[in-house]
């Protein structure tokens, strides 16, 4: 079951084989700026503009609101579950809160800046986790990721991994790696390693920058086998974790995906064509073919080399926003934001002639 909710202050409920909203419920205290789901996945957690963290019981074919937790002034911008679903972790404005979940009371109080001293400028606690040693992991606008014990409200660790804000974290199942994403595009990882060879004393230590966006990495994920991060640059990237990667294969490459796909290349399978998408110009080239047969998969050598036919440049400062070719070959279209172009291409021989329509 899939969950949203956004600015507009409404929960929805996606259908994922219709693919749209099957239903929708108020959250009843303003835009909504957070959202969490318990170990179980029976009981959801939202935090709103006006300062409440409100309870939804997800039951069969919907979602009813539960009750509300101790309220206090300050929109509440991240939430996080204890593995344990006894207590709810809540980041705001220089503040982060724990809320023991059976009495809904807040049990713990931080001030985020407290040690740091004649601070002008108010600090945004922008993602957090809870660990189930109790330590509590927050991101923040000043570029730091540090580490708290909540039942003494002591900071543990404080690690400055940016100049600009750390907006996104994310904590592997085992609770020893964590992939945190910043305003910059850059990703760093996080692993929880032995002080010394054989020690039992473990410290979290970071790794080297990753930069692959270019504009802020508002969403990570860990996944057993890869960090994946998603930002403003509408890329999706996937970095596999090499010390997982057994033998070289799809799982360890580095995968980017642009959003919203286009498909870039299509196939005349009558005629054995492809046509090549590019920004400002299309290509169409004819396959190559072979004289041998073999098993799927094996590479046969070439009796005729692919052949480039035809090259189409687009006029104007308008990019190519779609492309196709017929099965036949015989027509080739293409689309820019505001204009639709039609070419007929006749075969004569070895020659190519392209006739505009």
């Amino acid at each position: 079951r899939l969950l949203g909710a956004g600015l507009g202050g409404e929960i929805m409920e996606y259908d994922l084989a219709r693919l749209c909203v099957a239903h929708t419920v108020d959250g009843g205290g303003g835009p909504i700026w957070s959202m969490a789901v318990n170990s179980s996945g029976v009981q959801l957690a939202i935090g709103c503009e006006d300062g409440s963290v409100k309870l939804f019981q997800v039951v069969p074919g919907g979602i009813q609101f539960e009750r509300n937790l101790d309220r206090r002034k300050g929109r509440i911008l991240c939430l996080s579950w204890h593995p344990s679903d006894t207590h709810i972790a809540a980041g705001s404005i220089d503040i982060l809160r724990v809320f023991d979940v059976c009495s809904g009371q807040t049990v713990q109080r931080i001030m985020v800046n407290y040690h740091v001293p004649k601070v002008k400028r108010e600090c945004i606690v922008w993602s957090i986790a809870f660990l189930s040693s109790g330590t509590v992991v927050t991101s923040d606008s000043f570029g730091r990721v540090q580490f708290w014990d909540w039942e003494r409200g002591t900071l543990l660790e404080s690690h400055t991994v940016s100049t600009s804000a750390v907006l996104s974290l994310s904590v592997s199942e085992k609770e020893d790696s964590i992939i945190v994403g910043t305003s910059t595009g850059a990703t760093y990882q996080f692993q929880l390693l032995p002080v010394k060879m054989g020690s039992l004393e473990k410290r979290w230590v970071r790794t080297k920058p990753f930069q692959h966006h270019t504009h802020d990495v508002r969403a990570v994920a860990h996944s057993s086998m890869a960090l994946i991060s998603g930002g403003l640059d509408a890329q999706l990237v996937i970095r596999p974790l090499m010390e997982k990667v057994q033998k070289k294969g799809y799982d360890a490459v580095l995968r980017k995906f642009t959003f919203p796909h286009r498909r870039l290349v299509s196939c005349a399978r009558k005629a054995r064509l492809l046509l090549f998408q590019f920004s400002q110009h299309l290509e169409l080239w004819r396959l190559g073919s072979t004289d041998e047969t073999g098993k799927d998969g094996e590479v046969l050598p070439l009796c005729r080399m692919p052949e480039h036919l035809v090259q189409l440049k687009s006029k104007g400062p308008e990019h190519i926003y779609c492309s196709c070719v017929s099965p036949c070959g015989s027509w080739v279209a293409y689309s820019t934001a505001s204009r639709f172009h039609l070419y007929q291409v006749q075969y004569e021989g070895d020659g190519v002639s392209v006739k505009k329509v």
